[in-house]
């Protein structure tokens, strides 16, 4: 078994063809059957299901896979670092949109000062695609609001977050200071896109609580939605720290939920294979130091009750 293998196996899990395989590695197909073959031989089973003219992953070779993008990610930083003088070193820190929005700024500017010699990759994108991204190796490490699925990825909640409802400060509920839950279900909301880890925890609330949601708008930009609430008298259920500013300025007014089920953490996410380097746990030592909020010490704010 080479890295030559695993590349190939790799490509075949991706494509599900061996056709679009060799096209894109450019080899012949017999290569990448032979391949295929000589792995199923080595590890004594089935990779791939024949189905249709198609492959399907078989668990062994999902274990397989597992492994596999990491090996050769370490490999291939391996040989840049071992054949290029001018070798710098990378982290690919990957952020839910949320946390792009608030935090991820200040977390990679504090990164960069304490690691100058470190090249910095950042991508931002919803809770699902940070995840996708994780598995196939191509971040080292995420920040995300939500709750990751895989059972192949290392989740560590580390900085505290919750929800609030939010309207204008000129809707009807801000002069109020109590909201009862059946009040909200006539409202128009501003939501995050599907996907989304705060969108998925309000859902679930919601659906508890048998109350249809009225989506207004949905969009993955926290800007969008916060001018929305303000300018369209929407209601929006957000991280407590995308609306800080907006409270200070008085253009919104925050809604607590008295109940814990909007409580939640942002968590250090990598895969369970993955070598957890200096420059990662540097990173997370980093990320610590934002583990608390207190944006509402001081703050008039109203309650969401039954």
């Amino acid at each position: 078994m080479t890295i030559r293998h695993l590349r190939i196996f790799i490509e075949v899990a991706d494509t599900g063809k061996m056709s679009a395989t060799a096209a894109k590695l450019f080899i012949a197909q017999p290569t990448v059957s032979q391949a295929i073959r000589e792995l199923e031989e080595h590890y004594g089973g089935l990779l791939f299901e024949r189905l249709s003219k198609k492959l399907y992953i078989t668990p062994k070779g999902e274990r397989l896979l597992s492994y596999a993008r990491n090996l050769v990610k370490q490999f291939d930083d391996m040989e840049e670092m071992m054949i290029h003088d001018n070798y710098v070193k990378k982290i690919r820190i990957g952020a839910t949109n949320t946390v792009g929005d608030c935090i991820l700024g200040d977390i990679t500017n504090a990164f960069g000062k304490s690691n100058p010699e470190i090249e910095i990759y950042s991508y931002v994108n919803n809770t699902k695609d940070i995840e996708d991204k994780l598995l196939k190796s191509e971040l080292d490490i995420a920040i995300v609001e939500g709750r990751v699925k895989s059972q192949d990825l290392i989740s560590i909640p580390e900085i505290n977050d919750f929800l609030v409802l939010v309207c204008s400060t000129k809707h009807p509920f801000a002069q109020k200071k109590e909201i009862k839950i059946e009040e909200i279900k006539n409202e128009s909301f501003a939501m995050r896109e599907e996907g989304s880890g705060t969108r998925e925890l309000f859902e679930k609330y919601m659906q508890k609580k048998g109350i249809p949601i009225r989506i207004a708008l949905e969009s993955n930009s926290s800007s969008a939605i916060k001018k929305a609430v303000i300018e369209n008298q929407y209601l929006a259920v957000i991280s407590i720290r995308l609306v800080e500013e907006e409270i200070k300025n008085g253009k919104i007014y925050v809604i607590e939920n008295t109940e814990p089920d909007w409580n939640r953490s942002f968590s250090i996410v990598y895969h369970k294979n993955k070598f957890v380097n200096d420059e990662m746990k540097d990173l997370i030592e980093i990320v610590k130091d934002y583990k608390n909020v207190d944006i509402l010490k001081g703050v008039n704010t109203g309650k969401l009750i039954k």
